[in-house]
């Protein structure tokens, strides 16, 4: 009797033993394929974002004098709204400096049309602020530009305002899930290679920009109400320089 019970129980744990061998291994692909379909997200910034705040009334200005010749600063990161190149910004030496002798500059000649590179500050984000930068036009065929962002929750959505040396006009717009859309412009003249300044005031709902001191838009717009962060802007193949930039909470 028992010569005939052993084998058969003997197949028995054998048996047992392929099937939880089996889910071990269905269980282990199954985990592989999820890693594997598991989404990357696609990096839009070069540095760590932090949260910094600034007292209301007190500016904070960056002339990247005390920078190392070079990359980006690390309290800033570069992103881009559209297509092609992320933007190549960099710290250079400029005896044309407002404050000598370091600029930050955006030296990519990307010459794709919807492509805009933006260097954003990480050290807090601003809702009511005063927000300002000198710039200055040194190259583009296919767009001369500097401009600022603000309010900006990421580089698919933000307010711009920039001014263009190729078509002398200055223009505020809103971005929307990457959408640019114009809501205020002046005609203006922007000379390249000199330095020019941008400066927007914006409260709630009310945006004022000014442009080599003179005041040039008054504009209203809901489209961002909360805080956001701040940062510098060009367009496509534009070679632009930037120099204090500034901002004050309001």
């Amino acid at each position: 009797m028992l010569s005939k019970t052993f084998p058969m129980i003997a197949v028995m744990i054998l048996a047992l033993a392929l099937a939880m061998a089996c889910e071990r291994s269905e269980k282990g692909e199954a985990d592989k394929d999820e890693d594997e379909g598991a989404a990357v997200p696609a990096a839009t910034t070069t540095s760590t974002q932090q949260q910094v705040a600034l007292p209301a009334g007190k500016a904070a200005t960056y002339n990247f004098d005390s920078a190392s010749p070079g990359n980006l600063p690390s309290n800033f990161a570069s992103a881009r709204t559209g297509e092609g190149d992320m933007g190549r910004w960099a710290i250079l030496s400029d005896n044309t400096a407002p404050s000598k002798p370091n600029v930050l500059a955006q030296t990519s000649t990307d010459g794709t049309d919807y492509r805009f590179p933006i260097a954003v500050l990480n050290d807090g984000v601003f809702k009511d602020l005063e927000l300002s930068v000198k710039f200055k036009p040194v190259n583009g065929s296919v767009d001369e530009a500097g401009g600022l962002v603000f309010r900006y929750r990421d580089e698919n959505n933000n307010y711009v305002i920039r001014a263009n040396a190729l078509e002398n006009n200055y223009r505020l717009y809103h971005v929307v899930n990457g959408r640019r859309e114009q809501f205020a412009d002046a005609n203006i003249t922007v000379t390249p290679k000199q330095w020019h300044e941008l400066k927007v005031v914006c409260v709630g709902n009310q945006i004022t920009c000014f442009f080599d001191g003179n005041q040039l838009i008054q504009a209203t717009d809901d489209t961002f109400n909360d805080a956001g962060r701040v940062g510098m802007w060009t367009k496509a193949d534009s070679v632009t320089y930037f120099d204090n930039f500034t901002v004050t909470p309001k």
